[in-house]
């Protein structure tokens, strides 16, 4: 976790790390940051959306960076970080105002356990109870977090960090600068089973799956490995928490998927795809390049690149929209037709 390192940073020193202009006092200093709705007198704050500037009204921030469009918005705090995009600024000024956490040793703890033809390059740190197997191959300046497992003939690369309880299962392969979060697993068997004799009978999974550079994984989520083919997770993608991508899913580069995602089998997910919130996939489907799906979208057909789709069966946003508008409208339709049958009684 991050800690705060207590270091005052005047707001003149905030504007110029950022390219941006100060509106009041240069000299007031900021401790560290925080919402809108939650920043104290020694606190910086941003707004980059008109759909939060009323919040400005109460914000007790010591200063705001803020767009050029918003900066004269109304508001208690005075002094403002005139900026065009306070996202991308935050993301500079967070590394100044707390200390992000680093390896807390180089080499392997003397509780991990390293099989003897498994390859640890240098400036590796392998903490406490950690189990790496059998030809393994972890890369330069990874840092494998405790009770983690790497099993048999995994590769790793260089710059990656698995933080802690994270499971790799045999001939799992993960790229460099790839953070898996806390429970990640990955390379388990798919859910594939054929129904012979009475029973359900497992079906061997032996394809691979394979992270890919700049991945970054959520606690507890999973990633299965392909049953004959391979499961990959495309370079620069980010994955939220709890999320399940089953047995040889393509998902494509720079995705983004949000808490509680479920992709079923032999799905391919293209670039730059976003899934929002407890998005449903189902199997042998595609999503086209740069497609939204929206929140707790159920999808069960293809979905052309570029669109933005939602609802349950998932549909385009526009269609959704005017089905949901017709649905409003039905207690009036109800209403009147009441009242006709009614009129019609009487007479």
């Amino acid at each position: 976790m991050a800690v705060p390192t207590g270091i005052p940073i005047r707001l003149a020193d905030v504007a110029s790390a950022v390219g941006g202009a100060v509106v009041g006092d240069g000299e007031v200093t900021v401790l560290g940051v925080a919402s809108l709705d939650r920043a104290t007198s020694s606190d910086l704050s941003f707004l980059a959306s008109p759909k939060y500037a009323k919040l400005l009204g109460d914000c007790e921030a010591a200063a705001v960076l803020i767009t050029p469009e918003l900066a004269a918005a109304p508001g208690k705090c005075a002094n403002r970080i005139v900026v065009a995009r306070p996202h991308e600024a935050m993301l500079a000024l967070l590394p100044k105002f707390y200390r992000l956490p680093k390896r807390p040793f180089v080499g392997v703890h003397p509780t991990a356990i390293v099989a003897p033809d498994a390859v640890i390059a240098e400036d590796v740190c392998i903490e406490a109870f950690t189990v790496i197997g059998a030809e393994a191959r972890v890369g330069k300046g990874s840092w494998i977090g405790p009770h983690c497992v790497i099993g048999d003939a995994v590769t790793v690369g260089e710059q990656t960090r698995f933080v802690s309880h994270v499971t790799l299962y045999p001939g799992s392969s993960v790229g460099d600068r790839v953070t898996l979060h806390a429970g990640v697993r990955i390379g388990s068997d798919g859910f594939g089973y054929v129904y012979a004799n009475g029973v359900h009978q497992k079906m061997p999974h032996v394809g691979a799956c394979r992270i890919e550079d700049d991945v970054e994984i959520g606690a507890n989520s999973t990633i299965d490995r392909g049953s004959i083919d391979a499961t990959i997770i495309g370079a620069g993608s980010k994955l939220d928490n709890l999320v399940h991508v089953g047995h040889n899913v393509r998902v494509g580069r720079l995705c983004l998927f949000a808490a509680g995602v479920a992709i079923a089998g032999s799905a391919r997910i293209e670039d730059g795809v976003t899934l929002a919130g407890q998005v449903g996939v189902g199997g042998h489907l595609t999503i086209g390049s740069r497609a939204i799906i929206t929140a707790q979208a159920g999808v069960i057909g293809n979905v052309p690149a570029g669109e933005t789709w939602g609802g349950f069966p998932a549909r385009s946003h526009r269609d959704m929209m005017r089905s949901q508008a017709a649905v409003g409208k039905l207690p009036s339709l109800l209403r009147r037709l009441e009242q006709l049958l009614k009129s019609e009684d009487k007479s």
